[in-house]
């Protein structure tokens, strides 16, 4: 072997090498990477879980219940007009479903021990099938509840069977069949639902409301008019602190 090939095949080793130094080198960037995602993942799912675990039980009570014409319902004790929370929801929006599961206790706990006025807004966001029409149905059958009590089991009913946004879902059927659990006793509740009779006084009363509020989406909860924050929202003692210190 002349001394250039020599050099020459040291000169590829010397590059084999680096090239696998380079490779090697890499590997531990990536494997450090995904460790640091795994733990920022890690540390999400943890909070979650705290915040989640930290939901409010439901104490006792609740407080009087009174289903408004237009759709609204009300929920207080007699003579607490303030603090008012007003609660914009779409029985087919998922964080809806996450923000009842989360801070719905917190809300009807305040309004039982006095503390607030919450008012509920069942309006629809959606404009696309199938979600507009599972959230119209669901509306329309929440709207033909006349008993307060029986509208907030309904409409905790509703949030616990919620469908996905891929599927059509809030049938009439399971409407029906989720109302007579919820102890619905309308006697005309099943011919309301299946007619959908409050589906056009829905869709006015949604858009006049998104109109005058100027909603962006749901859940939107205002405090004495003022929107608070999805921190807020979904961290239960954070809601409570807020509406305490809106009543002092």
């Amino acid at each position: 072997m002349s001394k250039r090939t020599s050099e020459a095949a040291r000169a590829r080793i010397a590059a084999q090498r680096e090239a696998l130094r380079k490779q090697e080198q890499r590997k531990r960037i990536t494997m450090i990477v995904t460790a640091v995602v795994i733990v920022l993942i890690a540390a999400a799912v943890a909070v979650w879980s705290v915040r989640q675990g930290s939901s409010e039980k439901v104490a006792g009570g609740l407080a009087p219940i009174t289903v408004q014409k237009d759709g609204t319902v009300v929920m207080a004790k007699s003579g607490v007009s303030a603090p008012v929370v007003d609660v914009y929801e779409d029985f087919q929006c998922p964080t809806c479903k996450e923000f009842e599961a989360t801070s719905g206790s917190t809300l009807k706990n305040l309004a039982a021990e006095g503390k607030a006025k919450v008012v509920y807004h069942p309006i629809t966001i959606f404009t696309q099938e199938p979600t507009a029409g599972n959230s119209l149905r669901a509306a329309n059958a929440a709207r033909c509840v006349t008993d307060g009590q029986q509208w907030l089991a309904f409409h905790d009913k509703l949030y616990q069977n919620q469908p996905s946004e891929t599927v059509t879902g809030f049938t009439t059927d399971e409407l029906i069949k989720w109302g007579k659990a919820a102890g619905v006793t309308a006697p005309d509740f099943d011919n309301c639902v299946r007619e959908q009779r409050n589906v056009a006084a829905h869709k006015q009363f949604s858009q006049q409301t998104m109109a005058a509020q100027k909603l962006a989406g749901t859940p939107t909860v205002k405090l004495d008019g003022k929107e608070l924050e999805l921190t807020t929202l979904f961290s239960p003692s954070s809601l409570r602190d807020a509406v305490q210190k809106a009543g002092k």
